[in-house]
């Protein structure tokens, strides 16, 4: 029997027959187009993730349960597709939802135009028609991250909610709006990390050690909950000149660097023996490509 595809509004919703879906974002690339991702989150009937591991994402890509993945990106004959499936059946009773969202890497969504979300039946064929298909468009042209639909529980069954909700703050601004906690430097991270940059070989995942910061320093205890950093050398000061006296003024000795005017001078920093560099352990997901 054909299935008959539903092309949702937003705000529509439509029943679910199946007991696993599989969701696909689709779009086209091109110059200027920045790269879409998606992800999905766990959601209780507060309205909140239950622990961070409620959030499957490119760095996080399968749920602990197995029941929610996010699988690898693939070239299609109409784009560029990010897909994610979910075994609605078998998720604990404790999540009330599971929300599929979409983010932007490089810009806004204002230059994704053709942004869509098509909902199959996983256990069919590849060759398949979607059951649900939403064109998510950009609210205000700012959006860097979109909640695209919602899988919500009705009764015994599943539906499906197209959204189109956007947020301007990006995948991090969405995931903590769920309760998340997102570990503060990864935002900043994720742009020297980001492919092409000079650190992204670099890069091992999520929980990537740092490097020690002076030379002589043992390698960091990644159990350690306390960040001790040497004190970087202070920068030699070259000899003053010699030349004439300035009447009225008294003499700097030689080792004085010269005065920067309305600050007091620098005190340099004892000499410290080298310590173990220790960090802080990762505190939620990390926003860093691998």
């Amino acid at each position: 029997m054909a299935v008959m595809t539903h092309a949702m509004l937003k705000g529509s919703n439509v029943p679910l027959d199946t007991a696993a879906v599989r969701a696909v974002l689709c779009w086209t690339p091109g110059p200027g187009v920045p790269d879409v991702d998606a992800s999905a989150l766990l959601v209780g009937p507060s309205g909140r993730v239950r622990s961070d591991e409620d959030f499957v994402f490119y760095n996080q890509p399968r749920h602990p349960s197995g029941l929610v993945r996010h699988l690898p990106k693939k070239r299609v004959s109409d784009g560029l597709t990010d897909t994610l499936e979910a075994d609605l059946a078998a998720l604990d009773d404790s999540v009330d939802r599971v929300v599929v969202a979409a983010s932007s890497d490089g810009g806004t969504f204002r230059s994704v135009s053709d942004l869509r979300i098509l909902l199959y039946d996983a256990a069919a064929g590849p060759e398949q028609e979607p059951l649900a298909l939403f064109d998510v468009t950009a609210e205000t042209g700012e959006e860097t991250a979109v909640i695209c639909g919602e899988l919500y529980r009705r009764g015994d069954g599943w539906k499906f909610r197209a959204v189109g909700q956007g947020y301007p703050t990006g995948l991090v601004g969405l995931a903590t709006d769920f309760g998340v906690s997102v570990d503060e430097d990864a935002d900043e991270e994720a742009a020297s990390n980001a492919p092409g940059s000079d650190d992204a070989s670099e890069a091992q995942g999520p929980a990537a050690a740092e490097e020690p910061h002076a030379t002589g320093s043992a390698s960091p205890d990644l159990d350690a909950t306390v960040v001790h950093r040497p004190v970087p050398p202070q920068p030699a000061v070259p000899p003053m000149p010699d030349r004439a006296p300035s009447y009225g003024y008294p003499q700097r000795p030689e080792s004085a660097p010269a005065p920067a005017y309305g600050y007091p001078q620098p005190v340099a920093a004892p000499e410290q023996n080298p310590v173990a560099e220790f960090r802080m352990p990762p505190m939620g997901p990390q926003f860093v490509r691998t």
